[in-house]
């Protein structure tokens, strides 16, 4: 398994969680962006910059990871396309998008956008915090010692 980044929006806390999980299980982590991003030096972390514009590093993220990668996003659309290329989607508060809940996540965030566009204020997500990334780093923990079995 080999572990994507959509970084452009990650937040530093959660790349920083990741960094060290690559390093403990030496498990190749790519990060993904259409800006520079800082890596640490390691043989098992890279980074990519794509182009500026819509969906670039998505498109990237796509195109590149396989059956069984991990993709940390919390871009919906991208996570059901990596989905339904049989890798797993894991969103930095923790939670692992499934074939099963993709379609409710989808349906909700294009409800919300037609609110949005309409003029209504739907406020934003939650604020990020402590809780959110104790819970991510667990999900990321279960995935990598399920893929080292």
């Amino acid at each position: 398994m080999k572990i994507w980044v959509d970084a452009d929006a990650c937040p530093v806390v959660i790349k920083e969680i990741i960094f060290r999980a690559a390093r403990r299980t030496a498990t190749e982590t790519t990060l993904v962006a259409n800006q520079p991003i800082r890596v640490p030096a390691s043989p098992f972390i890279t980074a990519i910059q794509v182009a500026s514009g819509f969906d670039v590093a998505d498109n990237e993220i796509v195109r590149r990871s396989s059956v069984g990668d991990l993709v940390i996003t919390a871009d919906i659309p991208l996570a059901a396309e990596i989905i339904e290329k049989g890798a797993h989607a894991l969103n930095p508060r923790g939670e692992l998008y499934t074939t099963e809940n993709i379609k409710a996540r989808l349906n909700m965030r294009d409800f919300m956008d037609t609110l949005r566009g309409s003029g209504i204020q739907t406020g934003g997500p939650k604020e990020f915090n402590h809780s959110d990334r104790q819970a991510f780093a667990n999900a990321l923990d279960r995935m990598l010692a399920k893929a080292n079995m």
